[in-house]
């Protein structure tokens, strides 16, 4: 409890500014665990997908494959779908190519979305921390000047104190912020790696299996 109590008289003593700092931390953590369990299933599911679907793409079965895709609504489905569209109409590579970068486009902003605001709201926290001791400051040496010259030097150490403490904590609520921006960045990025080695064994896949039908016909 007493811990607990430390806490609370923390909070109090930095003044206003810190439930702004506080509300933008809520606001950005509730993004982050958003963000990472979105970012985790289509993980799963693209990885789900693709391990259904390139035994079946080496094979040659495209009518099967592309049936596959289309039951599925994972960002790895849509892609192999839409070029899957492709091979079956015209069978040139960069027709199929050009249609799976397309879809790329697409769904990739889906996947950063909401993210960046995780590094606008870390600097945020931190210039509402900035700005809640620099306020603290004004009000410490306004109330400094007007005591008597035995309490100036408690009352302004007091003062300088409680006004660190909004830094303190813009500071503490920036840092996760930071650190979770970098760790869901970084999970989009191994999604999107994931998502163009797929197209390039697609289309290898493909090429393959068309390369061998021209040479046994």
């Amino acid at each position: 409890m007493e811990f607990f109590y430390a806490i609370v008289r923390f909070f109090q003593m930095g003044g206003f500014f810190m439930y702004p700092i506080l509300l933008v931390l809520a606001v950005g953590l509730a993004i982050a665990f958003e963000r990472w369990l979105e970012l985790n299933r289509a993980r799963a599911a693209n990885q789900k997908v693709w391990n259904a679907l390139y035994p079946v793409l080496v094979k040659g079965e495209f009518d099967k494959a592309r049936e596959l895709a289309n039951k599925d609504r994972s960002s790895m489905a849509q892609m192999l779908g839409m070029g899957l569209a492709r091979q079956g109409a015209v069978r040139r590579r960069e027709d199929i190519e050009i249609a799976m970068e397309e879809t790329m486009m697409e769904i990739i902003p889906e996947l950063e979305k909401r993210t960046p605001y995780l590094a606008l709201f870390s600097n945020i926290v931190t210039l509402f921390g900035l700005l809640g001791t620099i306020m603290g400051l004004i009000q410490a040496f306004a109330a400094v000047a007007t005591a008597s010259p035995a309490e100036k030097a408690a009352l302004l150490a007091a003062s300088i104190s409680e006004a660190m403490n909004c830094t303190a904590f813009g500071l503490m609520s920036a840092i996760p912020l930071l650190l979770l921006h970098a760790r869901l960045t970084t999970t989009t990025g191994h999604i999107v790696n994931g998502l163009e080695m797929a197209s390039v064994k697609a289309l290898n896949a493909i090429a393959n299996f068309s390369k061998h039908q021209l040479d046994r016909s």
